[in-house]
């Protein structure tokens, strides 16, 4: 199985791509056309078909592909956005309606499981969370407060499976973990045996109504009465690409020494923080931890992530060997909460996005919402996550603060980047910026010396992309479309790819 960088996740360990069963009639007119085969595209198509709806889901590569493939799939009520400054933005009653939503979530998932018979290694386990400082045990007492007042099961413990010397911790009672391809493999089959259609390699190029949907796709013409983008951020410029900024996550797995492998999900507090979990893979146990977050195109050094994460985890673990480290890229909303449901805009075209380190617990709940409202016209939490909402006072430094940067790259950074003038110094595995006679690209020397030059310039909103060395990707930082090493989309909102130039274009032969 493919991902979308070049590193390798624990999920894509002995995985085949997913071989499609299905056939496409390209005359039918679909129910529910939905883009993207990750958590949310998957549980939303198989929740539709199973309620008599008849979906095709297009995805650009192979299902996980995207942040599924490379999550560390916990799955929590508790969120990344806390309680207490949830109940601040959206009230009491919104904090008791986000923990009520969140455990549906994972009641989703396992009845999923059961029902369909899915090989996924589900399992619940406590969650903690642990304050080294005073000031980190003054915020675990809020969070701990407004947890359980949002009635989530929390308790304050003196035991934490970590290594790490800390103050005060709280549990959290039945949070869960997954092995996340078994998962979404699983739902793959589910949905082709309930008769939807699986199109994977399927790039949705650009979507048109007359009397219905026509996506113009690289397989051909897609017909449907109502689209999901399950793509994170849906292409095109509007109103969700100023309420979303992209984030990049590490992660790695390994044995230790000792044998003391973790029983449950383990949170630090600090910022960002580092996350814990113990996964049996082929019969030897690996512990996942992840942490170094950051928006994407704002590290210079991505590779330098994974040597602090695994120098802090150094300090703690016995580390035997490590076997996986990858990253990933999510989305936060501007304040705090995903957004589901409605494009602003639209009443026919669906959208999930900005689950922030949540996204196998929130994928799941788009898709129960999204499938609900198309099939019943409601859904007790939609109103909540709705995407057009517009609260004044709930995340408005943080929308400011998120959007100011989105912003001034969107408008100035296509002509403000420093001119790097030589070829000499690129080494093979590098890349670079650089002016050539008054022309901009951007250069990656491959490993057989083989330079391949591409315009910087982001397709989709003319941002100026950065390079990712960790992942040898071309990352977009205003709204994080992804781009190979050639150019290639990897990852939207972006619909093609960046223009490679040829050597003779630059230099006029």
């Amino acid at each position: 199985m493919k991902r979308d960088s070049a590193t390798k996740s624990i999920w894509q360990e002995g995985l085949a791509e997913h071989q499609s069963v299905n056939s496409w009639d390209k005359n039918e007119v679909y129910d529910v056309l939905i883009v993207g085969g990750g958590i949310t595209g998957l549980t939303t198509a198989l929740l539709l078909q199973a309620q008599g709806k008849k979906c095709i889901l297009a995805e650009a590569h192979n299902i996980g592909f995207g942040t599924t493939g490379g999550t560390t799939a916990h799955l929590n009520t508790t969120l990344d956005s806390p309680y207490d400054q949830i109940e601040s933005d959206f009230g009491a009653n919104g904090a008791k309606q986000v923990a009520s939503a969140t455990r549906e979530a994972l009641d989703i998932i396992e009845d999923l499981v059961i029902t369909h018979d899915i090989d996924c290694d589900l399992q619940y386990q406590p969650g903690y969370l642990f304050a080294e400082t005073d000031e980190e045990v003054k915020q675990l007492e809020k969070i701990k407060t407004a947890s359980s007042k949002a009635g989530v099961v929390a308790s304050w413990t003196d035991h934490v499976p970590t290594p790490v010397s800390y103050i005060k911790a709280v549990r959290f009672e039945m949070q869960g973990m997954i092995h996340a391809t078994k998962y979404i493999y699983g739902l793959a089959k589910a949905y082709e045996q309930q008769g939807g259609i699986l199109l994977q390699h399927c790039i949705v190029n650009k979507l048109g109504k007359n009397e219905y949907h026509e996506a113009d796709t690289s397989l051909g013409t897609i017909k449907a009465k109502l689209v999901v983008y399950a793509t994170h951020i849906p292409p095109g410029i509007n109103l969700l690409h100023f309420r979303c900024a992209p984030y990049r996550s590490y992660a790695a797995a390994f044995t230790v020494k000792d044998g003391k492998y973790p029983d449950g999900l383990v949170y630090d507090m600090q910022e960002p923080y580092h996350y814990y979990r113990t996964q049996k893979l082929d019969g030897k146990e690996y512990i996942i931890a992840g942490g170094c977050d950051h928006k994407t195109g704002h590290e210079e050094n991505t590779e330098q992530k994974f040597v602090e994460l695994e120098a802090y985890l150094g300090k703690y673990y016995q580390i035997e060997s490590t076997d996986f480290k990858w990253s990933s890229q999510y989305f936060n909303s501007s304040d705090g909460l995903p957004y589901i449901g409605l494009l602003p805009g639209y009443n026919d075209i669906y959208v999930g996005t900005g689950y922030s380190g949540n996204g196998i617990t929130l994928g799941s709940l788009a898709g129960k919402i999204i499938a609900d409202l198309i099939v019943k016209g409601e859904n007790e939490h939609a109103d909540l996550f709705k995407p057009s909402r517009v609260k004044p006072v709930a995340g408005f430094m943080d929308f400011v603060k998120e959007n100011a940067d989105v912003i001034s790259k969107f408008v100035g950074m296509r002509f403000s980047y420093e001119k790097i003038a030589s070829l000499i110094e690129l080494a093979p595995g590098d890349a670079v910026l650089a002016d050539w006679e008054d022309k901009k690209v951007a250069l990656y020397k491959d490993e057989n010396g083989r330079v391949h030059a591409v315009d910087p310039v982001c397709p989709h909103a003319k941002c100026l992309v950065a390079w990712n060395n960790a992942e040898k990707s071309w990352d977009c930082p205003c709204h994080g479309s992804r781009f190979a090493c050639n150019g290639t989309l990897l990852t939207g909102p972006a619909r093609r790819g960046l223009t490679q130039i040829k050597w003779e274009d630059i230099e006029g032969d």
